[in-house]
């Protein structure tokens, strides 16, 4: 191909990547402030991070959520900036100008329910749909999340642990302004918000890797291979305490057959090692299951 169609190509790729990721953006930051707005405000109910302390602030103060939004993140998008990168920090203030525009917006809409039960399971849902949409598009809705980043490079703690690090804190100031009924709705929406972003990143059908060691790794990997339809690689190991040589079996699965793997396993080796890993993402090679007949 000439150099000229490839340059061509790659630059239509590049402004159709930037398209998709904007456009991903956008509807991430609506969905999350129609969760914030249609739920969550209008029954005393906040998140954690720098929305929560955007909804208390606004609260006291009885000013507009979305400067609040906007402003309090500024500090942390420019930390971003110098800490992660140009591409997540502009993704990132797009994402935040888009939630504040759209919190300003739905400002006089009125509460989706008023039934606290249903607005902390489906505020959650809605936020964590959101921020799910968000991050695999490369950006953030909240600055905590940067900072948390940041700390876990020279921390022991990870990224998980120091954004929950935070939002006890904010959770607990919501009981003092909001009452500790709606603190405790308030932990409930982060928790489903939390799982459901896992959810929107990795998947209904999430891979998962695995190892299996067994003296009848032939004939389990057969079995594999005939009734999951999954291909897999033969590793070469060494016992250290035996010094005997090992087969390890490894494949990737779909979380829906790691019971049928299991099971496939344990009618060949009761004794098998086996090692079951998260994996947010596969590409190349045979992951694709062949048909079985």
């Amino acid at each position: 191909m000439p150099a000229a169609e490839q340059a061509k190509r790659h630059r239509r790729s590049t402004k159709w990547q930037l398209v998709r990721r904007l456009l991903l953006l956008t509807i991430g930051a609506v969905i999350f402030a129609i969760g914030l707005k249609g739920f969550l405000v209008p029954n005393s109910i906040i998140d954690g991070g720098i929305v929560g302390i955007s909804i208390i602030g606004s609260k006291l103060t009885d000013s507009t959520l979305a400067l609040w939004l906007f402003f309090l993140n500024i500090p942390f998008i420019f930390f971003g900036y110098k800490q992660i990168g140009k591409t997540f920090a502009l993704s990132t203030l797009y994402a935040i100008s888009i939630m504040a525009i759209a919190t300003k917006l739905l400002e006089d809409i009125g509460p989706m329910t008023q039934v606290d039960l249903l607005a902390t399971v489906f505020g959650g849902l809605i936020l964590g749909i959101g921020v799910g949409i968000v991050i695999r598009a490369s950006g953030s809705l909240d600055g905590t999340e940067i900072l948390a980043v940041s700390f876990s490079r020279s921390t022991p703690f990870s990224v998980g642990e120091i954004v929950m690090f935070f939002n006890v804190f904010i959770l607990g100031a919501a009981g003092f302004v909001f009452g500790w009924d709606r603190a405790m709705y308030s932990l409930i929406t982060y928790f489903i918000a939390f799982k459901t972003i896992d959810v929107v990143i990795d998947g209904l059908d999430q891979s998962k890797s695995v190892w299996i060691i067994s003296e009848n790794h032939e004939e389990i990997g057969l079995a594999i291979m005939d009734r999951l339809g999954r291909t897999m690689t033969y590793l070469n190991g060494e016992g250290a305490f035996s010094g005997d040589d090992k087969k390890i079996i490894f494949c990737v699965i779909s979380r829906l057959e790691e019971t049928k793997l299991k099971e496939i396993v344990r009618d060949f080796d009761e004794e098998a090692f086996i090692a079951i890993g998260n994996i947010h993402d596969v590409h190349g090679g045979r992951f694709k299951k062949k048909d079985i007949h």
